[in-house]
């Protein structure tokens, strides 16, 4: 994959996951929305029949409103199927209901998805929420590794899935220290002693295998073990064989960290960079570390703040645009209806609430009367093309590791790397 499918992948991606976090906060009154999930090789007439069908026996519904409500969507959908010969290669899914707007506003709303896979099954479905769980078991990673420290005290082991570390659990042992106690000869202290970390090393081994093992499809998703600690405890665990041997021989390579316990499963990726490379975790924390080092210099090359990166983008400064991928914000140009004055403002956004009723209660500047929205766009897309106008490359940083937790909270979730000074 190119750096330029990457990017447009990682968007697609923030574009996907957004699009499913609106539709999960839409609510109907009665069971009346509508999921209708067709796959590619779904014939468009065999669907449209069944909707006609569907539309006939809704006559049998009691509620007055929930059969005009079920009724009106499924007529929608037939309109919009209607441009459809076949599916899309990978299917479709259509989302369509009278949506509860707040008091006794309702809207019938109508979203159709090209999803990012193939749909493997047919589904229509009637409910107070839309159906989405199919479309976000896409989301999940495809790709997964095992993660392991150890040392002869302590043990932890968790997952590397795309850009998150999921610590697990971990074990301590009770391996005695290397001074024995008065009484015992040197050599039967060292029998006890190779004794109690043969237990230590088993127990980990086994428990760790365990989890690993029941990870979901393990043989198509589990890519690998990286065992980390110290010389020569890592060493020997691996020489020993104390992994089931289908994770054994899944063993990716040894790595050194100081930390045997959760914080070690960070420095544990960190160290394995090279085993990883290609990684998403690996390029996103390559390219915050080199933000974070660039922001502690003496003019260094860092900036943060939506208005900083917005005022260094238009002057075509910045090389690299960081974008947490849970910034949930909208840019708004608004206007008032009174005297015409207009204005922008970035809104955050709130799960099941519009722009526009967030904004009910913002007044005119100028004269004090009630702004309505003139155009709205989601920040990353707007940055987004901001930056594509100066060949900016644009990262969209997952906050699921450390650095790119900072990024959202410290930083707004907006910051760049610079080409130059520009003193803002």
């Amino acid at each position: 994959m190119t750096e330029t499918e990457g990017m447009d992948e990682a968007r697609r991606r923030y574009e996907f996951r957004k699009t499913l976090e609106d539709l999960e906060a839409k609510q109907g009154s009665g069971t009346e929305l509508i999921s209708l999930y067709i796959p590619p090789d779904k014939q468009i007439y065999d669907v449209t029949a069944q909707l006609k069908d569907e539309f006939g026996q809704c006559s049998n519904i009691k509620s007055k409103q929930t059969r005009t409500n079920v009724q009106s969507a499924i007529s929608s959908i037939l309109s919009r199927l209607k441009y459809y010969k076949n599916p899309p290669p990978n299917g479709m899914a259509v989302f369509c209901g009278t949506i509860q707007l707040g008091g006794d506003r309702t809207d019938l709303e109508c979203t159709i998805i090209d999803p990012p896979e193939p749909l493997n099954l047919y589904m229509y479905r009637c409910s107070s929420g839309f159906e989405l769980e199919p479309l976000k078991q896409m989301l999940e990673e495809k790709f997964v590794f095992g993660l392991l420290v150890i040392d002869r005290r302590e043990a932890y082991w968790g997952f590397l899935r795309g850009n998150r570390i999921e610590p697990i659990g971990g074990a301590t042992s009770t391996v005695p220290g290397k001074q024995r106690k008065g009484g015992q000869s040197s050599a039967r202290f060292q029998r006890l002693r190779e004794i109690a970390i043969n237990e230590f090393y088993t127990k980990v081994g086994e428990r760790s295998s365990a989890i690993f093992l029941a990870e979901k499809d393990f043989f198509n998703r589990f890519k690998g073990v990286l065992i980390g600690g110290p010389s020569p405890t890592k060493e020997e665990f691996e020489a020993g064989q104390y992994l089931h041997h289908e994770v054994q021989k899944r063993i990716i390579g040894l790595f050194d960290v100081a930390y045997t316990n959760e914080d070690g499963l960070s420095e544990l990726v960190d160290n394995a960079k090279d085993a990883l490379k290609g990684m998403e975790v690996v390029k996103e924390k390559e390219v915050m570390d080199r933000f974070l080092k660039e922001l502690v210099k003496d003019n260094g090359l860092a900036a943060y703040g939506e208005e900083s990166i917005r005022k260094n983008l238009e002057l075509g400064a910045v090389d690299i645009l960081l974008l947490s991928a849970s910034l949930r914000k909208s840019r708004v140009s608004i206007m008032c209806q009174a005297c015409g004055h207009s204005d922008e403002r970035t809104i955050q956004l709130e799960p099941g609430r519009s722009v526009k009723d967030i904004l009910a209660s913002q007044t005119c500047r100028a004269c004090n009367a009630p702004m309505v929205v003139s155009e709205e766009v989601d920040i990353i897309e707007e940055l987004t093309k901001l930056a594509d106008q100066s060949n900016t490359r644009v990262e969209i940083i997952s906050d699921d590791f450390e650095e790119g937790a900072i990024l959202s909270t410290a930083f707004g979730g907006i910051a760049g790397i610079l080409r130059y000074r520009t003193g803002y």
